[in-house]
């Protein structure tokens, strides 16, 4: 009877023992297989794979990409890729129209046009990605503490900026030039200013949706200060919003660097720029030399142009509702 007792008992385990080890095979099996698709789910593209099929999907973005980035390559290395002076004057070849010693022509002061041009877009590229990050970081961070502070903090700076965005930014950016003066720097100014309220706005309505995250509250328990968690765990959520505007300001400031500089009241000669080129040929030399005004019209142009569609195609991949990688 023992020696039956104890072979039921020595089965009845090695049974035992055989269905957990097997059920633990199972169980390993099955976590392999799910860490093999989760590998597979998240394994990354190459980046070229990446920007093939954005460029397939943004065509009209992929275009204003190249552009910028030409006029980048064209700004840096504006020494290596002219032959002629930007600045120097050149009385006997003034006014000659476009040919094989001067492809676009040259100014009623002999200087070439296509040498202008390009370092004129060293000029814009300056004074738009200048204006362009400071307003919108400037309006990044005003954005987000207004959403997280609330109450009369909030009303009263949506208020303020509620009085700068009554004025047209043309309009505005005079208003500052004028009180500073002309000059590259002042500019600057000139065009950040106006851009800050327009930014503070587009985040604010993002960063009050985040304020209601629970996280935002466990910051607040652990004890982290206001700037801590306005910059560590808000303003990375809102970098969408962002990154679009900032590169569609960097289109609106050249126009207006370039609107201020037509008018007298921004770049100064003989500082290569397209609205000064603009301003010494749009007028007086229209008829007689009209490629004085052309070419640096189709610049300005085709810079907005780029930045422009660069911005759109960035906001169809940034934005989550209109994504579809």
């Amino acid at each position: 009877m023992k020696v039956v007792t104890a072979t039921l008992i020595l089965v009845s385990t090695s049974a035992i023992g055989y269905f957990i080890d097997k059920e633990k095979s199972l169980s390993t099996i099955a976590e392999i297989d799910a860490e093999t698709e989760f590998e597979e789910l998240v394994e990354k593209k190459p980046w070229p794979q990446v920007v093939a099929k954005l460029a397939r999907r943004q065509p009209l973005g992929a275009f204003g990409f190249c552009i910028v980035v030409i006029m980048l390559l064209l700004s840096v290395f504006a020494e290596f890729v002219t032959v002629y002076d930007p600045e120097l004057n050149a009385f006997e070849v003034m006014l000659t129209p476009p040919g094989d010693q001067f492809f676009l022509g040259t100014d009623q002061f002999g200087r070439d046009v296509l040498t202008r041009i390009i370092f004129g877009a060293r000029t814009a590229l300056l004074v738009g990605f200048s204006a362009a990050f400071l307003g919108a970081s400037a309006g990044l961070v005003l954005g987000v503490a207004s959403a997280y502070f609330g109450d009369a903090f909030d009303l009263l700076f949506q208020r303020v900026m509620d009085v700068f965005l009554a004025f047209p930014l043309i309009i505005m950016a005079l208003a500052i030039v004028s009180i500073f003066g002309p000059g590259l720097e002042n500019v600057i100014i000139a065009i950040t200013i106006p851009f800050i309220p327009q930014c503070a706005r587009v985040v604010r309505s993002n960063a009050l949706a985040i304020r209601e995250i629970p996280y935002v509250d466990a910051a607040r328990a652990l004890g982290f200060g206001h700037a801590r968690i306005i910059l560590r765990h808000m303003v990375p959520n809102v970098m969408a919003p962002f990154l679009i505007m900032l590169s569609t300001f960097v289109g609106h400031a050249i126009l207006l660097e370039a609107s201020l500089s037509y008018l007298g009241l921004g770049v100064q000669e003989p500082t290569p720029a397209w609205g000064l080129m603009l301003q010494g040929g749009a007028e007086e030399y229209a008829e007689s030399a009209p490629w004085m005004a052309i070419w640096p019209g189709i610049a300005i142009s085709l810079a907005v142009f780029g930045f422009n569609l660069f911005g759109d195609a960035l906001r169809d991949v940034l934005d989550p509702k209109l994504r579809s990688l």
